[in-house]
């Protein structure tokens, strides 16, 4: 591994963020979770079984396709990297399978985890059900509205989702209550996180297990383009896709590496998701990072129209690389990733997720400034099957007269 993937430390800090803030009930389940990944690691029984599953189930490797027609709106050479192909439809399975994997070898018969776009709900329900656990999924009733038809996926898969009706009934609340479940149940359960964020060692497993991501990506561009892209984009809520695209090519400075936040309605309006943009540190869900607070250090509601960035808070791992400089984060509207949306469809015959779609904007919205000959990856983190009727019900009430919504501008 390259020197950069030697962080955390010992202690699971990237610098001063990460860390474990957590209940006592939980550190015995931890130091457990961290010793056997680290056995996992130097077994090579583990890599085969883990490479056999992201082969024959998940479907890896997943292509990489020069998008010629979005380049020309773009402004830019677009290239996507396409695990909206993966089994269940998005990067998440990478993760789910490698964690359901260390269940078994914990001996650990029930998983639980939090979702809130649904795919990693459906990825654990996936991965459980090939493994032979039993599991449990956390979702939130705003997400659960907003992405039903994953909730029905999750059921026919084998899983029991229970729905969170607290606070804002988003993602965030998923995590406390699957954090709940998990401190009563230890000994025979483990909670499959399913971002880099959380206590300690998840930064760090969930990110190794996405990494996948960035060495296909290197390997391809080269046989593809020639040499290294100039440019990496990916949406960023906990930010899991978006290191996994990133990590195999930090020590690489000159490809410049951009991650995309939920603008929502705009900065000014506060109903948003950009962590970044205040740059606040705080504590959420074991992990000492940045996020969204009010001047009494309570979490602030966010919003975005994307279930999966609608998080207060941004991975520990994100937070040190935007420290360091090695990242640039900005942000994208709810209204230019539903243009995004459509432009990808229209033009490329994909339907992007909606947290995909941050990163799809970003580039439509500084492609031309980039220049022509400019080589950019967007990471195509999922796709947009789930968000058909979210889209559809935003672009009608919208325009009702138009619930199709209105075409990219200078298209048909």
């Amino acid at each position: 591994m390259p020197a950069s993937t030697s962080t955390p430390d010992a202690t699971g800090h990237f610098g001063p963020f990460g860390g474990r803030y957590v209940p006592e009930t939980l550190i015995h389940a931890l130091d457990q979770l961290e010793a056997e990944y680290r056995r996992a690691r130097e077994d090579r029984g583990f890599a085969a079984e883990l490479e056999s599953a992201l082969r024959d189930f998940a479907g890896r490797p997943t292509p990489l396709l020069r998008a010629s027609r979005f380049s020309e709106a773009a402004g830019c050479e677009v290239f996507l990297k396409r695990e909206d192909l993966l089994h269940t439809g998005a990067h998440k399975i990478n993760n789910t399978i490698g964690q359901c994997l260390l269940a078994r070898r914990m001996g650990k018969p029930r998983v639980i985890a939090e979702t809130g776009a649904g795919q990693h709900g459906v990825a654990t329900a996936a991965a459980a059900a090939r493994f032979g656990l039993e599991c449990v999924v956390y979702m939130g009733t705003e997400d659960a509205r907003r992405q039903h038809l994953n909730v029905e996926r999750m059921k026919l898969l084998g899983a029991e989702v229970r729905e969170v009706d607290s606070g804002s009934r988003t993602l965030k609340d998923a995590i406390n209550e699957a954090l709940r479940d998990w401190v009563t149940r230890v000994e025979d359960t483990h909670y499959v996180l399913g971002s880099v964020l959380g206590p300690h060692p998840f930064p760090m497993l969930v990110r190794d297990f996405h990494r996948v991501i960035g060495i296909e990506t290197r390997a391809q561009f080269a046989a593809a383009a020639g040499g290294l892209p100039d440019l990496l984009v990916a949406c960023v809520g906990g930010g899991s896709n978006a290191i996994g695209l990133f990590h195999e090519f930090l020590d690489d400075r000159a490809v410049h590496k951009v991650g995309v936040e939920a603008g929502g309605h705009g900065i000014a309006s506060g109903l948003h998701a950009a962590r970044m943009v205040e740059k606040s540190v705080g504590v959420l869900h074991g992990t000492r990072t940045l996020l969204l607070q009010d001047e009494r250090g309570m979490i602030r509601e966010t919003h975005s129209v994307s279930a999966g960035l609608d998080y207060p808070a941004i991975g520990p791992e994100h937070a040190w690389l935007a420290q360091q400089g090695l990242v640039e984060y900005a942000h994208a509207t709810d209204e230019e990733a539903l243009a995004a949306f459509e432009t990808l469809s229209r033009l490329e015959g994909i339907l992007p997720a909606l947290e995909t779609a941050h990163a799809l904007a970003w580039v439509l919205r500084e492609g031309r400034g980039l220049g022509a000959t400019t080589r950019a990856v967007v990471n195509l983190s999922g796709r947009g099957d789930k968000d058909v009727s979210e889209v559809l019900r935003v672009l009608a009430a919208r325009d009702p007269a138009a619930p199709g919504g209105s075409p990219p501008a200078g298209r048909p």
